[in-house]
């Protein structure tokens, strides 16, 4: 979880200088405020996460705490399936993350009902990731996700537009739940050999195969 440091200094002349830090990790952060506090000349210190929450020392710290029990370190691997035949959809997701000192992998598919397209697939797909995220906890910490649908990931990141109404409502369910969880997302589009697990989930939906299994992973994995 990244912060950024908003503190008041205050000159040996009793002048005052409202300061901001770049974008630290929140333990880090959480040591300097300590050293800028046995200065004697902090006034005021506090922490801005980057969905905006205002953190106190005490506040940021109690979260620290209640989290490090918590699934962490995650990076989510996700994939949308279509049959133009029947209009269903399938969604697959991989989910690696650390938790009390171990490694996990997270497998899970779902069966979409009718969709219109590969593309809304997709989109709901990232829907599903974004469930599987609340129920196992995640919250006020950054995650990566990586997936082969470009267009999904590159509208998330703000960096193409969407000018679909039904791809929109999506994209707003999307942002809506990623701001309740206080999520800070990091969007990696990969090529569709670097997705094979999630696209296989994705098809086994599809093909009525619905898994959820969690595997605690050993040595480098």
């Amino acid at each position: 979880m990244d912060v950024q440091i908003h503190w008041t200094y205050i000159t040996p002349k009793k002048q005052e200088a409202f300061l901001v830090s770049d974008w630290v990790d929140a333990k880090k952060a959480l040591a300097l405020a300590d050293d800028f506090e046995k200065t004697g000349r902090t006034k005021t210190v506090e922490f801005i996460d980057r969905n905006g929450t205002v953190w106190s020392k005490k506040e940021l710290q109690k979260l620290l705490e209640e989290i490090a029990g918590e699934p962490h370190e995650i990076v989510v691997y996700f994939d949308g399936g279509f049959d133009h035949e029947t209009s269903q959809g399938g969604a697959g997701a991989v989910v690696y993350y650390k938790q009390n000192d171990h490694r996990y992998r997270l497998r899970a598919n779902s069966r979409l009902g009718e969709i219109k397209s590969n593309n809304e697939a997709e989109y709901a797909a990232f829907w599903f990731v974004m469930q599987l995220l609340e129920e196992l906890g995640v919250h006020h910490l950054p995650v990566t996700f990586r997936g082969d649908s470009h267009v999904v990931l590159k509208q998330l990141s703000g960096d193409w537009p969407c000018f679909e109404d039904d791809f929109n409502i999506w994209l707003d369910r999307i942002e809506a739940k990623m701001r309740e969880l206080h999520i800070e997302p990091a969007y990696e589009p990969i090529s569709r050999k670097q997705n094979k697990e999630a696209d296989s989930l994705a098809r086994q939906a599809l093909e009525g195969q619905i898994i959820t299994s969690r595997t605690e992973l050993t040595g480098k994995g």
